[in-house]
């Protein structure tokens, strides 16, 4: 298959299929006038180098490790489908009806970013984060569904996170949501983590089988019913173990079972952090919220919580309330100083689910390569480490953890040499006073397509998701390639991507495509993975 695409510059560059990604037939690895991002190694992303800010960063982290006697803690928060506009510290909070206290404390008293991007949709971010990688190159760029026939398993060849951080001497445990496979070679327990306590899949895809109000056509029909639960798969909450036994500790049988999940998990991880703490070693726990994603059903404790006392907000005030016993037992045991907490979102609101949805001021949700379906919050707070009450809009991929665990963990010369790393050690940005982004661009794409590029207040799109209805950004979008020209918008001016100024206002049309052609470029020398997906 070969089609071509005129880039911004007026010139044609022919495209061919590469497994199922278009790249540029002969592109050099090339820089734009506009970019001060350095490329270290030829299979890592060019990164931009602040030698001051490193080296501040550096005493700071040889301070603290003499103090302590140990590498530091990492706690990585991660929620699922929580819009940028929710947190009030983003503007939501007691304005939408969800107060979030123990949220806002955390960007109060830590760094708030406002420019923190995850990939479009669930399954991809969360691979990402834990190779460090886009999922166009793992083959993982979608939830991995049952019936789907794997001609691999995409993590055999991979080396993850939690692997690298095991051998640097690190407890490393998974709590909560996992959804990137549940087959053996697949969960969490057989791709590094030491432990693992959660569930594999998302919250609706356990709850539809006892809700007849919702769907009836499943619960009250005996054959359809039947077949849906001779389905192969976990049936709730599972524990498993590196290289041990996995079992299945309380079945998913009803409604309440699937509220009081999150529940469950923050006890799981608060007994965790307490036991952690009296350990030698250091840990990386990431802990997984099921909620808010749809469908929501709150727990009696939490149940009209929120002003809204819709469903999502008492699941956002739910969250919010974890997060407030998890840095208080840090605080108890006396972490606090030696912890990185790094609370996100795997991707923007799914509002085909509305009202059971969340919030972004942006366009798009999630499933879109549009603001709103990939920028989310970023908090990173660390006491003693990160000064507190800083805002940045520097650029932030959740990929950037995987570099920048390494590098407090002294691991990162444990980095994959044989396949092309897309993240960026970070650690000069999260902890130098005022620090600046390593990153200057953020690559965008949705499954196999490359959708757009954003380099400092600029983004270019080469397609574009688009939507037939309100709210519909997953059930009736349609992903669209463009005309004569990339769409190209000054997110400083038009955050909401309403107008394009390419032709008008925007004169790095050309250095913008001469990055996403170089971008492109490197599947040609690190080709992406077929898993039969």
């Amino acid at each position: 298959m070969v089609m071509d695409v005129k880039t911004a510059s007026g010139l044609f560059c022919t495209l061919i299929l590469l497994g199922a990604v278009l790249i540029p037939t002969s592109v050099l690895a090339q820089a734009s006038v506009l970019s001060n991002a350095v490329q270290v190694k030829e299979n890592m992303v060019a990164s931009v180098p602040r030698p001051a800010q490193e080296a501040e960063v550096q005493n700071k982290l040889e301070a603290l490790a003499k103090k302590t006697g140990r590498r530091p803690n990492i706690l990585l928060l991660v929620v699922d489908d929580l819009g940028w506009g929710d947190p009030g510290c983003y503007g939501g909070g007691e304005a939408i009806g969800a107060a979030t206290p123990n949220i806002d404390f955390l960007a109060q008293e830590g760094l708030k970013l406002t420019s923190c991007y995850s990939q479009p949709t669930c399954t991809p971010t969360r691979s990402a984060i834990t190779l460090g990688r886009l999922p166009v190159r793992t083959g993982l760029y979608r939830p991995i569904l049952a019936g789907d026939k794997l001609t691999q398993n995409p993590w055999d060849t991979e080396t993850s996170l939690p692997t690298i951080l095991s051998e640097a001497g690190y407890n490393t445990l998974l709590v909560g949501k996992w959804h990137v496979g549940e087959a053996v070679g697949m969960r969490p327990q057989d791709i590094g983590f030491d432990e693992y306590y959660g569930y594999y899949r998302a919250q609706k895809e356990y709850v539809q089988a006892y809700d007849k109000r919702r769907y009836p056509d499943l619960v009250l029909d005996e054959e359809k019913y039947a077949k849906y639960l001779s389905i192969e798969q976990s049936q709730g909450l599972e524990h498993g173990f590196k290289n041990g036994e996995t079992k299945l500790v309380k079945a998913i049988r009803s409604i309440d079972d699937m509220a009081n999940a999150d529940r469950l998990l923050k006890e799981f991880t608060v007994k965790k952090l307490s036991e952690l703490a009296k350990d030698d070693q250091p840990f990386f726990l990431q802990h997984s919220f099921m909620k808010p994603h749809a469908d929501n059903h709150p727990p009696k404790d939490f149940e009209g919580a929120s002003a809204s006392k819709y469903p999502f907000k008492d699941a956002v005030v739910e969250i919010d309330a974890y997060v407030g016993e998890f840095i208080k037992v840090l605080e108890r045991t006396g972490q606090l100083e030696n912890t990185l907490v790094f609370f996100t979102s795997d991707n923007g609101p799914q509002t085909d689910g509305w009202p059971d949805g969340g919030y972004t001021p942006f366009r798009g949700a999630k499933g879109t390569g549009w603001e709103g379906g990939i920028r989310i919050p970023g908090v990173a707070y660390w006491k003693g480490m990160i000064a507190p009450g800083q805002v940045s809009d520097g650029l932030f991929d959740l990929m950037d953890i995987f570099n920048t665990s390494l590098h407090l963990a002294g691991a990162l010369d444990s980095m994959p040499t044989d396949v092309y790393i897309d993240g960026i050690d970070q650690t000069a940005f999260l902890l130098a006073d005022g620090g600046e982004s390593m990153r200057d661009k953020i690559f965008v794409w949705s499954q196999t397509d490359f959708l757009a590029i954003r380099m400092y207040e600029y983004k270019e799109h080469f397609k574009v998701v688009t939507t037939d209805r309100t709210f519909l950004n997953i059930d009736m979008a349609t992903t669209d390639d463009l005309g004569l020209s990339p769409w190209v918008f000054n997110l400083y001016v038009d955050p909401k991507e309403q107008y394009p100024v390419g032709h008008r206002l925007n004169p790095w049309v050309a250095s913008l495509a001469a990055e996403a052609k170089a971008h492109a470029a490197t599947f040609k020398k690190y080709p992406p993975k077929k898993i039969g997906l």
